[in-house]
């Protein structure tokens, strides 16, 4: 494909990943009136977010897979259908049960539009021009990030109120929808194929209850407790069977278990999840910080995101270019890491007095690092596997990542409702009021509280936020660990591997 082409195609598919990235940022500034409204709790506020993770984890490498065996064009399109419906339901949710299910479909879609827009530019070029091609997806990535908050905080602050937040990406799916259509034109290989529906059921059933048991447990029942065992002992069984189905059962499975005998695939999914830990748990709660511990409005919160977008624009264009360049891509990665570590570790120092000057610099420091490390990890798995397993490997690399994010959100927002509830008590008690009248595990209206009540809030929600910051930098140094032990190959030229070069060479 000529570099016309492959621009032509990217319209649908960077608007199509553009509508998966703006239905997570456009609702985050307004979930806490979401769940002030729909009287929810601070594990409401957690699972609204979990919800679409889970979903979107459990059925990424199933998208990777039916990638390397059905159009690729056909599968795009159904992911943007499957978002679409969600989104309609979640836009009319009478009660939190009814928006999680909505989010829980929402997750679906999503998790075929992150996994395939990347497999689909993989396809088309080489990967020595893939960082040239992944900075206009981090461009892309920081258009939604930022404008998703400014213009979830308009519309919620409107007359449309929060609901709007959720038909805000409609027409952006259907424009994308419309678009893949004219554009992407891709051959589709006819071979005989055997879809692996008891490995996908497993590993989805599997993940799930490790997920349940991660968000629920320290809330619904103790860590330590027969719920817990059985949770996580149904879940450590199915995997194993799954794991078992994959490698002795399944003629194409989901999961190649073959792919982890490459060091180069290990390293980098393990990155990924620590990656997915530090990146979406610690960023997913900045915005109850600037509204529950800083008193801002949704809007204002959208725009305090600026930050945090502007370091990851530029650091994913940038760092992009340079790797179709240079045919270099480690010392970006490590680098971008630095920043990881470094903003992670200056956000756990902030609390509701800190100068927001500050945490600007603290925010932009971590997205020059997300923006960095985020796309072009993929980029040294899909330089070593063959066209044949492009997907799969691909897939590979997002779903442990998600599998961080997603255990990441659920673990740490179990922490924060447990850390924001002491301090409430304690500060409560220390101003002689009673804390049995407040709800310390909801999420407060603070314009309804007094002064000295409000204060009490704003600080445990200020202070408990630059916790799960802290907790987040050993994580975010294990990814490092990891990005600096991988080999660095030169990136190749051509879309199929060396091995498959000689092969067609003897041929």
């Amino acid at each position: 494909m000529t570099h016309r082409e492959i621009l032509e195609a990217l319209s649908g598919l960077l608007l199509a990943m553009f509508v998966a990235m703006i239905s997570s940022t456009v609702v985050t500034n307004a979930l806490p009136r979401i769940v002030s409204d729909l009287k929810g709790s601070q594990t409401g506020y957690t699972w609204v977010i979990v919800a679409t993770l889970l979903a979107m984890t459990a059925t990424t490498p199933i998208w990777g897979k039916l990638a390397d065996l059905f159009s690729k064009k056909l599968l795009v399109q159904l992911s943007l259908s499957i978002f679409i419906a969600g989104s309609l339901v979640a836009g009319v949710s009478p009660n939190m049960g009814t928006l999680i299910g909505a989010r829980l479909v929402q997750g679906l879609g999503v998790g075929g539009l992150m996994a395939l827009v990347q497999i689909v530019i993989a396809s088309m070029v080489s990967p020595r021009d893939l960082g040239r091609y992944s900075g206009y997806m981090g461009a892309v990535f920081a258009a939604a990030t930022v404008s998703g908050p400014l213009i979830g905080g308009l519309v919620a602050d409107s007359a449309l109120g929060w609901r709007g937040c959720f038909f805000i990406g409609l027409p952006f799916g259907v424009a994308a929808f419309v678009l893949l259509q004219k554009t992407l034109h891709l051959p589709v290989v006819r071979r005989d194929v055997s879809v692996d529906y008891l490995g996908a059921t497993l590993i989805m059933a599997g993940v799930s209850l490790l997920l349940v048991w991660v968000s629920l447990a320290g809330n619904q029942y103790a860590w330590l407790s027969g719920t817990s065992a059985l949770l996580v002992g149904g879940g450590v069984v199915l995997i194993g069977i799954a794991v078992f189905v994959e490698a002795r059962v399944a003629r194409e499975p989901v999961i190649p278990l073959d792919l982890f005998r490459n060091r180069t695939i290990v390293l980098a999914t393990l990155a990924s999840v620590f990656v997915g830990i530090a990146m979406f748990a610690s960023t997913v709660y900045l915005s109850q910080f600037f509204q529950l511990a800083r008193g801002m409005s949704p809007t204002k919160a959208g725009l305090m995101s600026i930050a945090l977008v502007g370091g990851l624009l530029v650091s994913s264009v940038v760092s992009g270019r340079a790797i179709s360049m240079t045919g270099r891509w480690k010392v970006w990665l490590a680098a971008s890491m630095i920043f990881v570590v470094a903003g992670c570790a200056l956000l756990g120092t902030i609390d509701e007095t800190t100068n927001l000057v500050l945490v600007g610099v603290y925010m932009a420091l971590l997205g020059i690092g997300v923006g960095g490390s985020m796309q072009n990890l993929v980029i040294p798995v899909q330089n070593i596997v063959s066209l044949a397993d492009l997907g799969a490997a691909s897939s590979l690399v997002a779903f442990f990542r998600s599998i961080g994010g997603t255990v990441g959100v659920a673990a740490l927002g179990a922490l924060l409702s447990a850390q924001v509830s002491d301090k409430v008590a304690s500060g409560l008690k220390g101003l002689g009021v009673d804390a049995g009248g407040q709800q310390s595990h909801g999420i407060p209206d603070l314009s309804s509280l007094p002064a000295p009540i409000r204060a009490v809030f704003e600080h445990a929600f200020g202070a408990s936020i630059a916790e799960l910051f802290l907790v987040s930098v050993p994580f975010a140094a294990l990814a490092l660990v990891c990005v600096l032990f991988i080999k660095e190959v030169p990136l190749r030229t051509t879309l199929h591997s060396t091995d498959q070069v000689a092969a067609q060479g003897t041929g």
